[in-house]
């Protein structure tokens, strides 16, 4: 199977996860995100994405600190 283009986020909320797909290469590990003023979230690791037979890189984010 082919791997799809770009990458998804697994973003860490108070009210739960959010998966969220974007276009690219995923942000480096340490690196701030911000999602539609939502919030920012800092880049605690790239794995593969937790979809089931989806190779994409997924960044796994928690709430940035500061």
């Amino acid at each position: 199977m082919a791997a799809q283009p770009g990458h998804c986020l697994f973003v860490s909320k108070p009210t739960g996860y959010e998966l969220v797909e974007r276009e690219g290469e995923p942000p480096a590990v340490g690196s701030k995100v911000e999602l539609d003023g939502q919030g920012r979230w800092e880049v605690n690791r790239i794995g593969q994405s937790p979809l089931p037979q989806d190779r994409r890189p997924c960044a796994y984010l928690l709430p940035a600190t500061s």
